[in-house]
């Protein structure tokens, strides 16, 4: 259990290379919020989630759980549901946009172009909002230092 990481995994490398490559890298990590979000905007109020489609249960991927000990695991796999839900609740509660990308979506070529689109639009969406473009749109103001 000790090999398994709690932060910079594949899933979540993966997620923060779209990101740079969308243009939007400035991005916080495990910024002190509910729950400790993967990535976070705070300008935006944009939380990203990478979960792992074992740890947390996801239903597309419909992973069987462990045989040894299976009311251990069941008794965890929910609480861990009941967590999320309730992260989730208090972060859009505080005004927060909540976004889960699942290991899943990561997988193949097909599905992360689809990850990276959705990524994409929740940002540029909350961009229009506060004003914060992609870093390569945006004008420079006065030319006093960089953002």
């Amino acid at each position: 259990m000790r090999a398994n990481r709690s932060k910079n995994t594949s899933p979540e490398l993966i997620v923060r290379a779209i990101l740079r490559r969308l243009g939007f890298p400035g991005y916080r990590l495990h910024w002190p919020i509910a729950g400790r979000p993967d990535i976070v905007f705070p300008a935006r109020r944009i939380a990203i989630f990478v979960h792992g489609c074992f740890w947390h249960a996801c239903e597309r991927c419909n992973r069987s759980s462990p045989k040894n000990n299976a009311e251990f695991w069941s008794a965890k796999f929910a609480l861990t549901l009941i967590r999320d839900h309730n992260t989730k609740n208090q972060l859009e509660a505080h005004r927060w946009r909540v976004v889960v990308v699942r290991e899943c979506e990561l997988d193949n070529a097909k599905a992360l172009r689809h990850t990276a689109r959705r990524l994409k639009k929740i940002l540029e969406l909350a961009a229009r909002r506060s004003r914060l473009g992609p870093r390569k749109n945006r004008q420079r103001s006065s030319g006093l230092g960089r953002w």
